[in-house]
């Protein structure tokens, strides 16, 4: 039973006492006609009206409780809504008689009320609405936190979000600039011609980006699918068709491990353009920035923890170039695959001797340069044995045309020429295919024949990204954990369920 705290039912017994009163504690009429926000907009002037009030003005504003203090025969109370908070004043003698004393114990924080009257400036100041008419519209029967120490517990923040949002008017702001990001990115995309598509969320190949898939069984077919890691390999099927630029903003779900910048089902966007390079998708990223910036209000330069991020300021490094300058790793070892794993254990470094040359040096990349990128930086010519899917470089062919964008340490985009050549494309699946066999790389791809097909009808030469929406929040939120950019973000159980066995 969830309802035997005693605050709780004395709530109950409050609800009982308004229906005895004839008064629904749970009405499903409003006649609102005004949010908080538009009322103080437009009363903005009452400090220069006859006593400082507009009797001849009346609005009706709804919002939850979240002040009450009771004066004898007048009230002042608090309320929210999600454009803002306002002041009321309650009076015995302005509502119907009896009416005042009947419920002004019966109504409390947290409770949803509608009230109606007019605007004035009281002594102190403040713009406050005069009440005339007040209904409950919801009796909320859980008291809220206190006041002004709030939700100290971050996990029950997480796991009841819904309460966070009543007490945190700074966490709705970060949800509101969320929501704005993406419909600005929509915008962005569509205005520069590209065509936002759906593709599938479960396949039967994981493919798309090295990662470990969530498994699912379709009882019609009778076989086994896999929540999509990445859209990337359908969308490049409809560069094949014919599309010449596509969009899909949607999840993605990796079943690996949660920390500060990973969640096992996430936002991003993934968008490719055919008849451009990665050189474009740079370009273009830049410009895509610019837009957020312009019509986000935000200055260039924004705080995030003890750093400063300039968003005016983009770079661009090889990636084996920034382990010697931005990390500090001995110049002459960084191509040398003993040398690095001989670097590594002298440094202490748990590493994988099996790796590969390419996957060693994204190793020293990620202990030694990752957290030194501060400002937005494009790191490029990545190697091939990390890159499947990417165009190789015709200067270096033991690189690809590739980059990822670094901001404050963390990774917030993928993009690459893409490889379009399918019999390169079938040995680069082929030798990850052996690798994932040979016990190497759990996480490497499938082959994904169907794919390799599409490509042998030609794919006009292509460019691809994916941006990770979350994290861009992050930066642009000052939030240091990807759960306070998620609404819902994946959480451990209370209680576990699994018995031991006796």
């Amino acid at each position: 039973m969830p309802f035997t705290n005693p605050l709780v039912q004395q709530r109950i017994e409050k609800v009982q006492k308004l229906k005895d009163l004839g008064i629904n504690p749970y009405s499903n009429e409003s006649k609102r006609n005004s949010t908080i926000a538009k009322f103080i907009n437009v009363n903005s002037d009452i400090e220069s009206q006859p006593d400082r009030r507009a009797e001849h003005r009346h609005y009706t504003v709804s919002g939850r409780m979240k002040l009450y203090r009771i004066m004898g025969k007048a009230a002042f109370i608090n309320i929210e809504d999600e454009s803002g908070s306002l002041q009321l004043y309650v009076s015995r003698d302005n509502l119907p008689e009896g009416f005042y004393n009947s419920i002004k114990k019966l109504i409390e924080v947290g409770d949803i009320i509608e009230v109606t009257g007019y605007p004035f400036m009281t002594q102190k100041d403040e713009l406050t609405l005069h009440v005339d008419e007040l209904n409950i519209l919801t009796k909320a029967i859980t008291p809220l936190p206190e006041k002004y120490h709030g939700i100290q517990d971050k996990e029950l923040r997480y796991r009841q979000r819904y309460l966070d949002l009543i007490m945190n008017s700074e966490v709705r702001k970060t949800f509101h600039t969320r929501s704005k990001v993406i419909s600005l990115t929509r915008r962005f995309f569509e205005d520069k011609g590209f065509l936002e598509v759906e593709t599938p969320m479960m396949h039967p190949i994981a493919g798309g980006a090295n990662a470990k898939p969530f498994v699912t069984h379709h009882n019609a077919l009778g076989i086994d699918r896999y929540l999509r890691i990445a859209p990337e390999l359908y969308l490049k099927r409809l560069i094949v068709g014919g599309f010449e630029a596509v969009f899909e903003i949607n999840r993605n779900f990796r079943n690996e491990g949660m920390d500060a910048t990973h969640n096992p089902e996430f936002t991003s966007i993934e968008f490719y353009w055919a008849y451009k390079t990665y050189k474009d998708l740079i370009t273009i990223t830049k410009e895509y920035f610019e837009y957020l910036f312009e019509h986000l209000d935000l200055p260039t330069v924004l705080p995030y923890g003890e750093a400063e991020i300039d968003f005016s300021k983009f770079s661009e490094i090889g990636l084996v170039t920034s382990l010697s300058e931005i990390g500090g790793v001995p110049a002459e070892i960084v191509n040398d695959r003993e040398q690095i794993i001989a670097y590594l254990k002298e440094k202490k470094v748990k590493v994988n001797e099996q790796m590969n040359l390419g996957q060693l040096q994204a190793e020293l990349f990620d202990e030694y340069v990752e957290a030194k990128l501060i400002n937005p930086t494009f790191i490029t010519e990545y190697p091939v044995e990390i890159s499947p899917l990417a165009r190789r470089s015709d200067e270096n062919p033991a690189v690809t045309e590739r980059f990822e964008l670094f901001i404050a340490g963390k990774e917030i985009a993928n993009a690459f020429s893409e490889l379009n050549d399918p019999v390169d494309q079938y040995n680069r699946f082929k030798e990850q295919v052996d690798a994932k066999d040979a016990g190497g790389d759990d996480e490497a791809h499938e082959m994904d024949e169907d794919f390799v097909t599409a490509l042998s009808y030609g794919m006009a030469p292509t460019a691809g990204q994916g941006i990770g929406i979350d994290r861009l929040v992050m930066m642009l939120t000052n939030q240091h954990t990807i759960r306070d950019v998620l609404l819902f973000p994946a959480m451990k159980p209370i209680h576990n369920e699994v018995k031991e066995e006796e």
